[in-house]
């Protein structure tokens, strides 16, 4: 199977022979993303990929020697609070009017194949060999919130699907005002944003931008899978 659970470092490695994707769990039982490129070899630790340190100015959310700073961390799913002053993958508002999560590992399940997300649409397989899933839950203590975070890799394909559900056990009723499917936390800005827009018999039409830093998104008046348009995004590293 092409997911491995390195239980010492706490640290994930997602691989097939194109593509490798490594998630640490932090020191403050976050996650936060070590590595996704080119299929590197699997080793005991990436420890050495972790960006750490006292920074200026710099919320730090655990004390040394670890020095964890979330505003300068690249993260598996960013949420709001906790130091991190960037726009995160989810926000929810409780009945108090807070909207600080804190979202700390639990648990992890790994296993062949995919589930199916019905009703929603999601890519499948036709046999569980195909491809591999590792789960992730996540838990919000106030709240009594899960998160269940759920990565697929494709044997044959250098292709990372990802998606995220909110299963809410507490007795207060909960908001979601935002939720992501995923997020992705990239090392540098040299990366260009390509967008496929159009409409019916049209959706070819090839848009190519710098990735700028600030807001970019891709405007569409009926969804992202209308006939009569239907935009598809996708970031691609420069070639230099």
């Amino acid at each position: 199977m092409s997911i491995i659970y390195h239980e010492q470092a706490k640290q994930f490695h997602l691989y097939n022979r194109s593509i490798s994707y490594i998630i640490q769990i932090m020191a403050n039982g976050q996650l936060g993303n070590l590595y996704y490129g080119k299929r590197i070899t699997d080793r005991e630790s990436y420890a050495y990929l972790l960006e750490t340190g006292e920074r200026a100015h710099a919320a730090i959310s655990c004390p040394a020697p670890v020095s964890l700073c979330l505003q300068y961390t690249k993260q598996e799913y960013p949420a709001y609070g906790t130091g991190d002053y960037r726009y995160g993958a989810c926000m929810i508002r409780q009945e108090n009017g807070s909207r600080i999560t804190n979202f700390t590992y639990v648990s992890h399940r790994i296993f062949e194949g995919k589930r199916s997300i019905e009703p929603l649409p999601a890519t499948y397989v036709e046999e569980e060999r195909e491809a591999a899933t590792l789960e992730i839950t996540l838990h919000d203590d106030v709240m009594d919130t899960e998160l269940i975070l759920s990565y697929t890799i494709y044997e044959e394909m250098p292709v990372l699907t990802r998606h995220a559900r909110f299963d809410h056990h507490g007795k207060e009723e909960i908001v979601l005002k935002t939720a992501m499917s995923g997020a992705v936390d990239l090392p540098d800005c040299d990366y260009e944003m390509i967008q496929l827009s159009g409409a019916w018999s049209r959706e070819r039409y090839l848009k190519r931008r710098p990735l700028e830093q600030g807001i970019q998104s891709i405007y569409s008046m009926r969804g992202i899978s209308s006939a009569e348009h239907n935009p598809f995004l996708a970031l691609a590293k420069k070639e230099t």
